[in-house]
């Protein structure tokens, strides 16, 4: 199941459980977990990206160590609300997960979510190199974060 509704994919996690969230860039992937109760969301680790095959055997091994029972991954919008190539991309890549994991997926608009991690990351004086290294993951848990807030929060 895919959606871009919180009620659907709150609706197939009716216990709640862990949930794997992703930031999709051209090169890499940024991951991040929440906890079952969906609480916080920490950032991961950022995966070089691959052909599909490569990033399915990395993301079922962390789903595997996690208990994962949900993915949420971002969904990056135009500013005017409208699609380009990077969010049909990102559809591709969830009906990849969907099918491989066969776990519910959440695509989350993810407007502004790299510009706040950059944000919060200069904040913390973390240098140009460790934020490059690290933008991604970071971005995938403020998607995850702001997801689970609804979720979690009842408006649906």
């Amino acid at each position: 199941m895919i959606t871009e509704h919180a009620l659907d994919f709150a609706e197939a996690l009716p216990d709640g459980g862990a949930l794997l969230g992703l930031d999709l860039g051209t090169k890499t992937v940024g991951t991040a977990t929440c906890d079952a109760g969906w609480r916080f969301a920490t950032n991961g680790r950022t995966i070089a990206r691959g052909k599909w095959g490569r990033d399915r055997e990395t993301l079922a091994a962390l789903i595997a160590e996690r208990q994962v029972r949900g993915v949420v991954i971002g969904l990056p919008r135009n500013m005017d609300g409208s699609e380009g190539p990077r969010a049909q991309a990102s559809r591709a890549y969830a009906k990849n997960c969907a099918e491989a994991f066969a776990l519910p997926v959440l695509l989350w608009d993810e407007r502004w979510s790299t510009k706040s991690a950059e944000a919060a990351l200069i904040g913390q004086g973390t240098s140009r190199k460790k934020r490059a290294q690290s933008i991604d993951s970071h971005a995938a848990a403020i998607i995850l974060q702001g997801a689970i807030d609804r979720l979690a929060g009842g408006v649906l």
